[in-house]
């Protein structure tokens, strides 16, 4: 999960220098259905299981969400790969059995599960002793729970943060230290700020003063344009991967286990086939010979892997013109000062 707190720029000598210029975001949600040749491939992958807001509200507050986010991952019949925090299955430090069968319930509905790390740590804060001690913990009910499932054990671990190391000797440290234990990294290239949405689509309250429809007519609103947004977001990292690679490449799309995603799934599937895609397992999307680009960024932000080739080739600032931004709107409801 991304913090609920302003996050340092992505390349700050980059985005200085374009914060100001104008978006050059693509078509909206409801543009035409794509016939063009390209062959657009995406991955689902959803971080921060059993839920976003866990341990920081009871099991009880989590679960009517996280039953109707399950449903329509089922019901959307796609792949998808969920990514664990097991410090969020704990309540002082004690295992919570109804969290653990949060977990179950994604394996039911077709789910793979990955590991996110126990505590969501940052590495760039805590160091790679501490991080990779927190990987090793994030797997001791993973492992169980998938064994029990009669499925493979977890194979894909995903950054927290997605910070991946500020040097390139940790990089390859980490690299190293999760192949050992039969991990793969799970990059995203399709990035996005889903956490910001999610954190106003919980702050939209019913207040007192009978003003429910009001604020039923404001979620309604909010779930309308995130979609459209991430719509727009997707087609911003389609035109990355071209202008970079000269070619589509499977995204590789994160979002969270949220209310937000819960009440918007099926909106999101239908959106992201509209524009022509097919959704794909993180196999297939890895085979893709981009993928084995090194990752080349050291800053202290979590961009798109996109992004850190870009960086790696030494592209213009240029060339990250036009991102689509959260909404001023959204940001003062979610009360987070930036992005």
């Amino acid at each position: 999960m991304r913090p609920l707190a302003p996050l340092p720029l992505l390349v700050a000598c980059l985005f200085a220098v374009v914060a100001s210029w104008p978006s050059l975001a693509g078509a909206a949600a409801d543009a035409p259905e794509r016939r063009d040749t390209l062959d657009r491939r995406i991955v689902m992958t959803v971080d921060d299981l059993p839920w976003a807001q866990l341990p920081s509200v009871p099991s009880a507050d989590a679960i009517d969400g996280h039953r109707r986010l399950v449903a329509a991952i089922e019901r959307a019949g796609v792949p998808a790969i969920g990514f664990v925090n097991e410090g969020k299955l704990e309540h002082d430090g004690q295992v919570q059995p109804e969290r653990l069968a949060m977990l179950r319930d994604w394996l039911d509905a077709g789910a793979e599960l990955g590991n996110h790390s126990h505590g969501h740590l940052d590495l760039h804060e805590v160091g790679l002793p501490a991080y990779q001690a927190d990987i090793l913990r994030g797997e001791r009910q993973l492992r169980p729970v998938l064994q029990r499932a009669g499925r493979e054990p977890p194979r894909w671990f995903r950054h927290p943060y997605l910070r991946a190391g500020r040097s390139a000797q940790d990089k390859a440290d980490l690299q190293r230290f999760l192949a050992g234990h039969g991990y793969r990294i799970a990059p995203v290239t399709a990035d996005n700020t889903d956490w910001i949405w999610a954190t106003a689509y919980l702050r939209v309250g019913e207040s007192p003063d009978g003003s429910k429809r009001e604020a039923r007519k404001l979620k309604a609103k909010l779930r309308r344009d995130y979609v459209q947004h991430m719509g727009r977001k997707l087609d911003y990292y389609e035109r990355q991967s071209t202008a970079l690679l000269g070619y589509a490449l499977p995204q590789i799309w994160l979002i969270h286990a949220n209310l937000l995603n819960a009440d918007t799934y099926g909106e999101l599937v239908a959106m992201v086939r509209k524009r022509g895609y097919r959704f794909v397992g993180l196999d297939e999307a890895m085979r893709d010979p981009a993928f084995e680009r090194a990752d080349a960024y050291l800053g202290p932000a979590g961009p798109s892997w996109l992004h850190r080739w870009a960086i790696g080739e030494h592209r213009p600032a240029s060339f990250f013109v036009g991102e689509p931004q959260t909404p001023a709107w959204v940001m003062k409801l979610a009360e987070i000062e930036s992005e």
